[in-house]
């Protein structure tokens, strides 16, 4: 059973958003790698605990799987940034975290009509991830993402809406509707 715990402005959730940022690598991230200065910014921008923003801790029991923060919350879309920390990946746990934070959102936060994320082309496993959960794809943003490694890729966008999470169905729509 996963749960999310939601981080506070305080001295001991910086120190720990700190150290997680920095002893992990994203690899599918805008910034696949934080210095001690990078993830303080962050921190001290107010990314984690604002009206608009609000970042919790993943657990699977007593044990701290990750973080999420969820963006855009003073809208009816909520999107979100999930980092599983390196020895939690590749273990199957993101659709069952994914599935509980569709709950937190849908439950907590009665505005949102729908739920959004975005990755990168190449991280097929989140891209799974969001087909296992129910999401659709919505957009796909050719060269949308620049990468450290240098040449860009597409930025692809899922969502599920408010109403498919309850009935655990998929409203679909046509992709390709106006001809050209």
């Amino acid at each position: 059973m996963f749960t999310f715990h939601p981080m506070v402005e305080s001295e001991q959730d910086a120190r720990q958003i700190v150290e997680f940022l920095t002893s992990n690598r994203f690899p599918f991230h805008v910034r696949a790698e934080h210095s001690e200065e990078s993830a303080l910014d962050a921190v001290e921008s107010g990314r984690f605990w604002t009206k608009e923003s609000q970042g919790y801790w993943i657990h699977d029991g007593a044990t701290r799987l990750g973080m999420v923060v969820l963006d855009d919350l003073e809208d009816d879309t909520p999107m979100f940034d999930l980092r599983l920390a390196e020895e939690f990946r590749g273990r199957g746990f993101g659709p069952q975290v994914l599935a509980a934070l569709c709950a937190l959102v849908f439950e907590h936060y009665p505005d949102a009509v729908r739920f959004e994320g975005q990755t990168r082309e190449d991280n097929i496993a989140m891209r799974k991830t969001f087909l296992r959960t129910g999401f659709l794809k919505e957009a796909h943003y050719r060269l949308g993402w620049p990468t450290p490694e240098g040449p860009r890729v597409a930025s692809v966008a899922y969502a599920i809406l408010r109403q498919d999470w309850e009935t655990k169905d998929t409203t679909w729509f046509e992709w390709d509707d106006l001809p050209a």
